[in-house]
Formats: C-alpha cells, sequence, structure tokens
C-alpha cells in the first residue's frame, strides 16, 4: 500500500484509528514545522524516485534519536523497494519500522501486502496475526474516566468502523495462507496462530474444517491436540458446527471411560445447532446434521442401545444421501451392522447392498458385512 505525505500539520497518521486514552494502537505524529516535517515536504516534492528514496534513508540517518521519524522514514523506504521489485529489501525496511511501532495497522498491511507478492507465507501469517491482534482489541480498550458509556460505546464503534477494510484484508489474507499450505505441520502452527489472533473470523468455520482434518488420521493423527483446539474454539463459539463434530468424532472413537458420553452430547448439541429442519437449512448445516447423526448411531452402538442407534442412523442417511457419498455409505453402514446386531437380516441386506456400490474406506467392510448377513439370512431360511 502506498502514501504520500500531504498534511503539515499533523504529517501522517499511521494508525487509522488512533483513540484517545487507552488505545490500543500505535501511531505517528510529525508536528508541523518541525525540522522533520520541512525535510519531508522536501522530499514530497522530489519527483525523481531514485532520489527520493535516497533522501528518505538520509531522513533516517539525520533524525536517528526520533522513533517517529525513524518508523515513518523507514515504511517509506520500504514502499519504495516494494515498487522497484527489491521484496526482500522491502521486508526489511518495513520490519524495522515496526520496531517502534508494532502495533500500527498500516504499517502491518503494508509488510503483509509485500510478503504476499514475494510468497513468503511465514512471515505473511505473522503479520497478519500481529494485525488481527490489533483488531481484536480495538473492543476490548478500557474506558477512559470521565467518558460516559454511550460516548464510549461510539468511540468503539466509530474505530471498528473505520478500521474494517484494513481488518478484513488481514483476516482473508491469513485464511488464504491456511488453505494454500500443503505440509501439516506448518498448516497446523498458522490455524493456531490465526485463531488466537482472529476469534470471530468470518472464516472459523472453515479454519475448524482445517484443523480437524489437519490434527485427524491421515495428518498429524493428534487426538489431544484436536480435542484441546475443539474445547478453544468452542470457548469463543459455541455453536461452532465443525468445532462440535470435531469433538463428537474424536471423542467417539477415544477409548478412555466415559469418551462416548462425550460424543454422544456433542453429537446431540451439533443436531441441535444446526437445524436441519428449518425451512433456511442449507447444504452445510443439513451435511453436519447428518453426520453427528451418523455419529450418536455409532456412539448408541458402542453403548449396547442398538435399537435407539437405528432411527438416528437412518436420519443420518437420508440427510447424506446425494449429498455427501462418502458420509452416506458410513452410515449405510453402520445402519446396517445396526439391524445385523439386531438379527433383522432383510432390512441389513438392503442398506448394505446400497452401502457396496459407492467406493470408499467402508466399501470393503460393507461387502463382508453384508456376505455374512446373506449367510445369516440363507441359513434362517
Amino acid at each position: 500500500m502506498k502514501c504520500n505525505p500531504r498534511s503539515l500539520v499533523v504529517f501522517f497518521l499511521l494508525s487509522l484509528i488512533a483513540a484517545q486514552a487507552g488505545a490500543q494502537m500505535d501511531r505517528i505524529t510529525i508536528p508541523a514545522g518541525t525540522p522533520e516535517d520541512r525535510d519531508l515536504q522536501a522530499i514530497t516534492n522530489e519527483p525523481d524516485a531514485s532520489k527520493k528514496l535516497a533522501m528518505y534513508q538520509e531522513f533516517v540517518q539525520k533524525y536517528s534519536s526520533n522513533p517517529a521519524a525513524i518508523a515513518y522514514g523507514n515504511w517509506q523506504i520500504s514502499q519504495a523497494y516494494q515498487t522497484t521489485g527489491d521484496l526482500s529489501k522491502a521486508l526489511d525496511y518495513g520490519d524495522k519500522a515496526l520496531v517502534g511501532v508494532p502495533r500500527n495497522l498500516d504499517i502491518l498491511v503494508s509488510q503483509t501486502s509485500i510478503a504476499q507478492q514475494a510468497k513468503n507465507n511465514d512471515k505473511l501469517m505473522d503479520y497478519a496475526a500481529k494485525g488481527g491482534a490489533v483488531c481484536s482489541s480495538i473492543g476490548k480498550q478500557p474506558k477512559p474516566d470521565g467518558m460516559t458509556d454511550d460516548d464510549w460505546n461510539h468511540q468503539v464503534a466509530d474505530e471498528k468502523s473505520a478500521a474494517k477494510n484494513t481488518c478484513d484484508f488481514l483476516e482473508s489474507a491469513g485464511f488464504n495462507v491456511i488453505a494454500s499450505e500443503t505440509d501439516a505441520k506448518s498448516r497446523m502452527s498458522d490455524i493456531e496462530k490465526y485463531s488466537a489472533a482472529f476469534p470471530d473470523s468470518n472464516f472459523q468455520d472453515q479454519v475448524s474444517s482445517y484443523a480437524m482434518y489437519t490434527l485427524g488420521p491421515g495428518q498429524l493423527n493428534d487426538q489431544a491436540r484436536l480435542i484441546a483446539y475443539g474445547e478453544k474454539t468452542l470457548v469463543a463459539n459455541p455453536n461452532s458446527l465443525p468445532a462440535l463434530l470435531l469433538m463428537a468424532s474424536a471423542y467417539v472413537d477415544d477409548g478412555k471411560p466415559g469418551s462416548v458420553g462425550k460424543a454422544v452430547a456433542y453429537s446431540q448439541k451439533t443436531i441441535a445447532a444446526a437445524k436441519a429442519d428449518e425451512p433456511d437449512a442449507d447444504k452445510s448445516r443439513k451435511l453436519s446434521a447428518g453426520m453427528a447423526h451418523s455419529i450418536l448411531g455409532y456412539a448408541y452402538i458402542k453403548q449396547d442401545k442398538t435399537a435407539a442407534a437405528i432411527p438416528e442412523l437412518r436420519a443420518s442417511a437420508g440427510l447424506l444421501k446425494g449429498q455427501d457419498d462418502q458420509q452416506y455409505s458410513i452410515a449405510l453402514y453402520r445402519l446396517g451392522f445396526a439391524y445385523a446386531k439386531l438379527s433383522r437380516v432383510n432390512e441389513a441386506r438392503e442398506v448394505l447392498t446400497e452401502a457396496v456400490k459407492i467406493s470408499g474406506p467402508v466399501q470393503n467392510m460393507s461387502q463382508d458385512l453384508l456376505a455374512k448377513v446373506n449367510a445369516a439370512r440363507a441359513k434362517g431360511k
């Protein structure tokens, strides 16, 4: 993001939302009429880009005892190098600018933009997360003494509004890093940084889904970390469908005493939160409810409540059919198993015959179970 000096009165406010007492963001002001202000005006008037860069470098040296001048000068040098395509130097000088004002949104956005251009995702996430922490702090400032609640609420609302575009950019940039990361360890590290910085992110559900996938079987397979992440997410958003499903699926396969009971509770919470039977329920909510019914039925089977499992698994199959073949086949296999366990072989045979048609992780298991059901059916005749 480029910036040119304009004002001799207050040269430039690096923070878009510099507040009064209790402010959570850094700002830089260079008062009008000071030697720094006059030198910066001369730099502004210089049309030659290379000369302007040299002048900024001299400016930083000349006013090395002035933190505001150093921060602003280094930021301008950073942007000059970004323009010429020297992204490494651009990042270096931007980092120097942040030393004095680490919570300045404008510079953090600038650094995020440069890191994007340089395809340096490690730095990009660091800048986005730092910026997100600043954005999240806006509503957490202590109210100054002597200010009414209404005035304070209006001020905070104004600050949030002024920062919205900036914070939205940082939020989206950080999420794109998570979505594009192919290494599981790096992705999970990014997810943890991002979740701490953007607790109310618009991408919260997608981030939770990435976390569930990353920590689950086939990736990091870290059950303890998976549960810890889910619990932390639900503190911030008790109705997060991905987090509720994450907890249900994690506990249903956990061998510790009481875990299956927790899987039941989280599945029921997911079903309640999804509200799949409401007219406005979208595909995501229906899929979440379908998977939750499947997990709940599986948990009931583990608790030897097989009769109670059947309506849950039938509900699951109804919601998942035509929506997600893999989850649908899992629900069918579990339903077939429940029917077989209760010696309802005709019903078991019907659902398993459908399950074996779907390629996926339970196809062979469905074929094996179907063979046993057919054998029991033949024997019964």
